[in-house]
């Protein structure tokens, strides 16, 4: 990729002057630039990465011609100039001269000071006006700081006399309830004698908390903040993580620690999948045989859903109900047969897939049930939209229920879809009667509908894309290519943008702002309470700087950086992510040593979405495998690759690269006697085999790539068929080493000399 070219290009004087200055620049601060660089550096000069990518990726420094590197980064500057996108560009360049945090979501624009300010045990917060929720947001920085520094710091706010280190003014309280509409920008500026946090509301002051917590860092004087002004706000409104609590039940500790861990990255949606098929998970006191009947015993309370709420509210974030239907309603059965559109008997279901359960859409005692409930649950929860689904209606049921047939045939309505399209109707006519904003699925969408209605895509290329659905009127969401339980990494996540370019200079304005944002989904298929945290965390924060940071943010190299510290700091603030899979690694272990199970884990990852269809799972099974245990993505591997493409380009060390390899070709012999021994673990033997198979190759390779001759023909035939083998899923699993080896093993091949 070749520099931009301008159509007012800088003289060539200028340009070597300049470039003479930022190299010696990087002479005398390479260390900070390259940290910087790290952190935030793919993002000031994309365009230009190949001149300079040993840089960004492996920490070597800069190639030789860094001089025509930095002639690239000017020239792109005054691209950028153009578009109006120096205010990106500018600050961040020059933070390179800095430290810089590890940010995420990045904030819009931010442009740095002289010096630091100290943060030792004088830190002392003071938070202007009496709100009880920034007073509490306070309070929470101050007990994370002391968490993340082991400095007991005064949390009393503004009490004392003391000189106040950080300085919080929010000019108004902001709505009662949050809402969409909410103002959620901040002005945050570090100087070396102090900081302070502006902004026009509350949630706007704790977004701004959530950065002046991020920019804490440590030296050999102890910690520090760098100097900066931060201007920032949200590219979405509706920045969501779905949790689905119906097919696995997940405790009141499981949603408040994610709720912090949301707060902590700036999405300020949590959409509660309440009901389905599995489970009915909260208490209804007009009709208590839902949860009776419907729940195993596994749901909340009234009263603990106002806890919940509120426990969201004081972080700036909005709680939606889900009560899907007219299909995934398999737990309303039990209770209230008379809803279905089947006879009975009728139990929960416990096993997964899509379901023929369905409401009976043809009888007013449907709707006059429906409406009782929306209303007991419409006063329950304060936010201004209800979710009721619409999704995976097969129309089994109603298509073998003559008297269903009959009206629908009567009514004029060609098939099932006709008729869920009159019952998504005759629901959003009670929805809208109780004050609130329907949302549905995709399948929902149909001209009947009224405008106010969102729609919420996870079809993807099966239904409208954003922009027609706009074009039509409707407000939507996006989460098609945002589903956790994919088993995705973090940067297919942080590819998909609700509004990509291509598709903004489509809509109007207004049409642009009808694409409200999107929502991070965690179905809880094959997910518990106990490894919930392990598939959601730290992926979603891809997801959420993607819908918070300006649309240029997209470099994964930036945000990989930056995902290991925000993975780090997500811990101090409860999330399990990484203390549970330790756990899990060393039950796995039993009284065997934990060093093997720990080294396969970190190299293999969950396979599908639907798993093996020979084992039957139902939400009584046990998740405690390795396939539960181990993250959707390997970040060794990922480390790994990145090694064999920087030995490739010329600047690895195959040393170190050949003491890995020798790790893994000897896991195998290590494991055996213990995996062959454990319940949990013997159906791992053939990943491991795998992976010591996978790793002798790569040592193989290595070793031609060393000696710089090409590997014979027959040797890279079988070593082909091997690399095959070890890609198929093993105990539902896959090897993440494989791709990066095979790098390596088609380098050194016949036709690669």
């Amino acid at each position: 990729m070749t520099p931009p070219e301008c159509d007012e290009a800088l003289p060539d004087q200028a340009l070597a002057g300049c470039a003479e200055a930022f190299t010696t620049l990087y002479r005398r601060r390479r260390g900070q630039i390259f940290r910087f660089a790290c952190q935030m550096g793919g993002w000031i000069v994309l365009p230009f990465r190949k001149l300079y990518s040993p840089c960004w990726t492996t920490g070597t420094g800069l190639r030789t011609d860094y001089g025509r590197a930095w002639q690239a980064v000017l020239r792109g500057m005054v691209e950028s100039m153009k578009t109006r996108q120096i205010f990106v560009l500018l600050p961040l360049l020059l933070s390179s001269l800095f430290a810089a945090p590890a940010w995420m979501p990045v904030p819009a624009s931010v442009a740095p000071g002289s010096g630091r300010l100290k943060v030792d045990g004088s830190f002392r917060v003071l938070v202007k006006g009496q709100d009880v929720r920034l007073r509490k947001a306070a309070l929470r920085t101050i007990q994370l700081l002391t968490r993340e520094t082991g400095i007991p710091f005064d949390d009393e706010l503004g009490i004392g006399g003391a000189p106040a280190t950080l300085t919080i003014d929010a000019a108004a309280p902001g709505l009662p309830i949050p809402a969409l509409e909410e103002d959620e920008s901040y002005h945050l500026e570090v100087t070396p004698t102090g900081a302070r946090i502006d902004a026009p509301t509350v949630i706007g002051a704790i977004r701004g908390l959530a950065t002046f917590g991020q920019m804490v860092e440590s030296g050999p004087d102890g910690f520090f903040i760098a100097s900066a002004r931060v201007e920032d706000r949200p590219r979405f409104r509706w920045r969501a993580l779905l949790i689905d609590i119906a097919r696995h039940w997940m405790p009141m500790e499981v949603l408040k620690r994610n709720l912090d861990g949301m707060a902590a990255v700036k999405l300020n949606v949590l959409h509660l999948h309440i009901s389905d098929h599995q489970g009915f998970r909260i208490e209804s006191k007009r009709f208590p045989r839902l949860q009776q009947m419907g729940s195993d015993g596994h749901f909340y309370t009234q009263q603990q859903m106002r806890e919940v709420i509120a426990y969201a509210r004081d972080r700036g974030i909005r709680v939606l109900p889900e009560f899907d239907m007219p299909g995934h309603t398999g737990a309303w059965f039990p209770g209230y047969p008379e809803l279905a559109a089947a006879e009975g008997p009728h139990s929960i279901v416990r096993i997964w897939h899509v379901h023929d359960p369905c409401l009976d859409p043809t009888r007013e005692e449907t709707y006059r049930f429906l409406d009782g409930f929306i209303g007991e649950m419409a006063a329950l929860f304060p936010d201004a939209f209800f979710h009721t689904g619409g999704d995976e209606v097969n129309g089994v049921q109603w298509n073998a229920n003559s008297r269903i047939v009959e009206f629908r045939k009567a009514h004029g309505m060609k098939d099932h879809e006709a008729l869920q399209a009159y019952f998504n109707k005759r629901v959003q006519q009670i929805v809208s009667r109780y004050g609130k904003i329907m949302v549905g699925w995709d399948e929902i969408l149909n001209p009947d509908l009224p405008r106010s209605v969102v729609i919420q895509s996870w079809r993807g290329p099966e239904s409208e894309p954003l922009t027609e659905v706009a074009r039509r009127g409707y407000r939507s969401l996006q989460s098609f290519g945002y589903y956790l339980d994919d088993n995705s990494t973090a940067a297919q996540y942080y590819a998909v943008d609700p509004l990509p370019a291509a598709d903004a200079a489509k809509l109007s304005p207004a049409e642009q702002q009808k694409i409200l944002g999107g929502e991070a989904c965690m179905w809880s298929e094959y997910v518990s309470a106990e490894n919930a945290d392990i598939r959601i965390w730290p992926r979603v924060a891809a997801i959420a700087e993607r819908l918070w940071s300006p649309a240029p943010v997209s470099d994964p190299v930036s945000m990989y950086a930056r995902l290991r510290m925000v993975s780090r700091r997500l811990s101090l603030l409860g999330l399990t992510h990484r203390s549970t899979q330790t756990l899990m690694i060393e039950r796995m272990a039993g009284a065997g040593p934990v060093e093997p199970v720990r080294t396969l884990a970190a190299v293999v990852a969950p396979g599908s979405r639907e798993r093996m269809p020979k084992r039957r799972y139902t939400n009584t099974t046990p998740y405690n495998r390795m396939v539960d245990t181990a993250a959707p993505e390997s970040m060794e591997a990922r480390l790994f690759g990145l090694e064999v493409d920087a030995l490739l380009a010329g600047r690895g060390d195959p040393a170190a690269m050949e003491r890995k390899l020798l790790s893994w070709r000897g896991l195998a012999r290590r494991a055996l006697p213990q995996f062959a021994g454990s319940s949990l673990l013997a159906e791992t033997i053939p990943m491991a085999e795998s992976l010591s198979a996978t790793a002798a190759l790569g040592l193989e390779a290595l070793s031609y790539f060393r000696a710089g001759k090409p590997a014979p023909a027959a040797w890279y035939q079988a070593a082909q068929a091997t690399l095959a083998r070890a890609q198929m899923q093993q105990a539902e699993l896959r090897l993440m080493i494989v791709p990066p080896v095979k790098k390596l093993v088609d380098a050194v091949g016949p036709a690669s000399r």
